[in-house]
């Protein structure tokens, strides 16, 4: 039986307080600030940041650190040993393991070793993919995950476990790809937002005699699909100022991206201004006038509720779950085979109005509240570890 505050031992490749790997990171730091009361979370994860040679000052030799509401253990990618999990498991006893890739080498798979070799208590697993069965997430070392996931359904060391879908599109993705996971393994749960903020951030509008402030939020990366943005700014006759932010994940593809930046025409600036820490993103998405952002896709999209809550309108691929944007006032969301009307909304909105920069930028930030505050989205997270 579950005990009242259940224990959950989660195994992550990164948590805060790095911040350059993006969404996984944000999505387990809110389920720890939003449940951590209710749930005892003990969080075990390497111990420096994506592309980091140094480990967090933070960090220490095999010992529990307190981050917010978790307990965390930085552990050196050397010391990441199927002895090791095992040692983990057996001392904290816990009532459900959490993992956070299906792929993920380091983890995932030493601590499903481990329980087909049963060397692990009967513990309960529940396993979130972070949209990595997404055709494009797939599209990408096409080969080698095709092998993989059809040596896993002979050897059946992913059956059992329960699956974290984020939205019905992703649960659709793990049934088709994953032929060995039943309906009735797949829970549904929208990722977390932070919880609502009282106080809303200052805003500086442009006029429409400026440039058009555009950012682009992500890891530098073909999933997060920079280079298709550059292409759409090409086509774009109003004067633009476009900020990139975020890590670069892909040196090969970064230098793509710049030979591109070279050949854009005089009246669209571009600026990399490198990675942002997760505290300074809303802040810094504040200084613009619009989100744009084409992913290939996202099993949630935490920078688009950010750039939100900061009361940008959003203008995003049509492959994540925000899909009422139009509807509200606040975005839109285009096909990628769409690029002229992702080129002709930029334009429009160049042209707007001081007052309805304002109208849209408060029913941006309402919408993101309204979101942080769903309370159907709390309960499905917490059932994933109370049912």
């Amino acid at each position: 039986m579950t005990r009242a505050r259940p224990k959950v031992l989660v195994f992550n490749l990164f948590y805060l307080p790095g911040y350059r790997a993006g969404g996984p990171i944000r999505t387990l730091a809110n389920m720890v600030e939003r449940l951590g009361a209710e749930i005892d979370f003990r969080l075990v994860t390497l111990d420096r940041d994506l592309g980091d040679l140094g480990p967090y000052p933070i960090a220490g030799a095999n010992r529990w650190v307190r981050m917010g509401n978790a307990q965390v253990r930085y552990l050196e990618r050397a010391a990441v040993t199927s002895r090791e999990i095992v040692d983990i498991v057996e001392e904290v006893g816990p009532d459900f393991l959490y993992l956070n890739s299906f792929f993920d080498p380091v983890f995932t798979q030493r601590v499903l070793w481990a329980r087909w070799l049963r060397r692990l208590p009967a513990v309960p697993v529940v396993i979130a993919p972070r949209g990595e069965f997404s055709s494009a997430a797939l599209g990408l070392k096409a080969v080698k995950k095709s092998a993989y996931i059809g040596l896993m359904r002979i050897l059946g060391i992913y059956r059992g476990l329960v699956w974290h879908a984020s939205s019905d599109e992703e649960k659709g993705d793990i049934l088709r790809r994953l032929p060995f996971v039943s309906l009735d393994e797949v829970r549904v749960a929208m990722n977390l937002a932070p919880a609502p903020e009282a106080a809303d951030l200052e805003r500086t509008d442009c006029c429409a005699s400026e440039q058009l402030r555009i950012c682009f939020l992500g890891r530098i990366a073909p999933m997060k699909n920079l280079d298709y943005a550059l292409k759409v700014l090409a086509g774009v006759r109003v004067p633009v100022n476009f900020s990139v932010y975020g890590p670069v994940e892909s040196e090969s593809y970064w230098k793509e991206c710049q030979a591109m930046i070279k050949k854009l025409p005089s009246n669209i600036e571009v600026e990399y201004l490198g990675a942002v820490e997760s505290a300074h993103v809303k802040r810094t998405l504040a200084k613009h006038d619009l989100f744009f952002f084409p992913t290939r896709g996202e099993n949630y999209g935490h920078v688009i509720h950010e750039a939100l809550s900061a009361g940008l309108p959003v203008l995003i691929s049509d492959r994540t779950p925000w899909t009422r944007l139009e509807e509200m006032g606040v975005g839109w969301a285009f096909a990628l085979d769409a690029g002229e009307s992702f080129a002709r909304k930029i334009e429009e909105v160049s042209g707007w109005s001081r007052d309805v920069r304002r109208a849209v930028a408060e029913s941006a930030r309402r919408f993101g509240t309204t979101v942080a505050g769903d309370s159907s989205v709390l309960a499905g997270n917490r059932a994933l570890f109370f049912e």
